[in-house]
């Protein structure tokens, strides 16, 4: 076990991309393997010591900021342990970088379709947030892939769970820890909403036991080991930047490929389009962007940036397909840019992925933290939303950028105050417009979760009662509540 208690060793733990300030604690502690993490959980639930436990820092919601106690960081645990062409599944240890399990994955022919924007993000921690990225328009969020998980509990107990062993319904929800407590499991009564959604915890009579750890943000187990599940490395992507001169037609060109591509027959042989993925950025998204790459269109007020897997002998026709939904939806061929080799989408890439990058770059020099909403809502209500987050966000005054998942209806709106005054107005607006996603049947959280941060939304979507159901299962796993202390549920 490693322990560090310098301050300035500890400062560098205090803090995520959320900008959550003031976190403090006594020690870092470093367990080497499962074993010593279980004694150590053991001893500090016994001495009721609260206890955070640290990832990658990429989380944006605050939920590695401690205030008290010990963190627990597990980034000793970083082995990609096998990589299986014939389970088809990828064993590693939380701390393993989900860049590098791709990596591993792509050796061998396999293909990992979790796709978050952070290249540092660990494994751990896309199963504790459900984490998801554009990928997932296809595919679905990390949820799907989690095929196995090893935890310790917060009474130090290690437990092993795999999909498909062990059920929950409502009135039978009892289960037995290695050791012999029994652990009485009160699901919730509250209706998950019909989309992505990454807000509390899973709850659905006749789940699956594992699925109550995926999307648990670190307050009900310390994740160590998983098995992923792979799919087979696509044999080309082709990627493009679609510029539009009218945000409603890069709306408009989105929706219609959402739908395109949701009717699409897999393994039909038939080609046609199925996007990989569909995302969203408004005219601010697009002046950051410039900064990286000036041939931006002046002219552009949205693009549109998607992806699809093709096959080399149906690229061609593909592509047409796409030239002719770009045209229809009035943006000009002579700016969009088609990405047709390996290294090409790359670059597409990680051009996308620099937005995030260059919000955080505006915050520091701010001075203040983002207000930024994480929302999603169902289909036939993105329209409503994105005319509701356009209209106020130009009459605010204030800077801001929106951008992300518009395939599954979740852009991220981005307002960056940058006095007092405009900081209290944005906080305002957030909630406008997270009343507005609830009322609209969508989510305050699609990918990024609740953290310390955001748990005032989580009970304009569920209800007082519904969060005092969560703090039932808490309190269920974790009866002195020091894991993930003021994580989801207030303390």
């Amino acid at each position: 076990m490693i322990i560090k208690r310098d301050p300035d060793i500890i400062k560098g733990y205090l803090e995520d991309t959320s900008n959550l300030r003031g976190g403090f604690a006594d020690a870092v502690m470093l367990p080497e393997n499962i074993m010593e993490l279980s004694d150590l959980v053991r001893e500090s639930n016994n001495k009721k010591t609260p206890m955070t436990v640290s990832g990658g820092g990429t989380a944006t919601t605050g939920s590695r900021v401690p205030f008290g106690g010990i963190i627990i960081s597990l980034e000793k645990l970083d082995s990609i342990r096998e990589v299986s062409v014939e389970k088809m599944s990828c064993l590693a240890q939380s701390a393993a970088l989900v860049d590098e399990i791709r990596t591993e994955c792509d050796k061998k022919g396999l293909f990992y379709p979790s796709h978050p924007t952070e290249r540092s993000a660990t494994v751990g921690g896309t199963v504790s947030t459900n984490a998801s990225g554009a990928r997932s328009f296809k595919y679905g969020p990390t949820r799907k892939f989690v095929n196995s998980l090893a935890m310790v509990m917060p009474t130090g107990e290690v437990l092993s769970l795999r999909r498909g062993e062990r059920f929950l319904s409502k009135g039978d929800a009892v289960i037995e820890l290695p050791g012999g407590r029994r652990v009485v499991i009160p699901i919730p009564d509250y209706a998950m909403p019909a989309t992505k959604n990454a807000a509390g915890y899973y709850a659905k009579d006749g789940m699956d036991l594992i699925d109550l750890f995926i999307g648990q943000e670190g307050t009900l187990s310390i994740i160590t080991d998983v098995e992923l599940g792979l799919v087979r490395r696509p044999e080309k992507i082709f990627s493009s930047f679609v510029f539009f001169a009218d945000e409603r037609n890069a709306w408009g060109f989105a929706a219609e490929a959402r739908d395109i591509s949701k009717v699409s027959a897999p393994g039909s042989g038939i080609p046609g389009i199925s996007a990989l993925s569909i995302e969203y950025f408004d005219v601010n998204a697009l002046r950051l962007l410039s900064l990286k790459n000036p041939n931006v269109p002046p002219s552009a007020k949205a693009a549109i940036f998607f992806e699809q897997e093709v096959a080399l002998k149906t690229e061609s026709s593909i592509v047409d397909m796409w030239l002719k939904l770009i045209t229809k939806h009035g943006a000009s061929l002579e700016d969009t840019w088609v990405a047709m080799t390996e290294e090409d989408v790359e670059v597409f890439n990680s051009f996308r992925h620099s937005i995030p990058e260059a919000v955080n770059e505006t915050v520091r020099r701010n001075g203040f933290q983002k207000l930024s909403t994480d929302i999603a809502v169902p289909d036939d209500k993105v329209r409503e939303i994105l005319e509701h987050y356009s209209k106020t966000l130009k009459e605010c005054g204030m800077d801001h950028v929106v951008f992300g998942h518009i395939g599954e209806n979740h852009v991220h709106t981005n307002i960056l105050p940058r006095s007092a005054e405009e900081n209290e107005k944005a906080k305002k607006i957030v909630i406008d417009f997270v009343n507005k996603a609830v009322s609209l049947g969508g989510t305050v959280s699609a990918e990024h979760g609740i953290g310390k941060i955001k748990k005032r939304y989580l009970e304009i979507m569920y209800g007082s009662e519904g969060v005092r159901a969560m703090a039932r299962i808490k309190k269920a796993f974790d009866p002195n509540c020091l894991l993930g202390l003021d994580n989801v549920i207030s303390k």
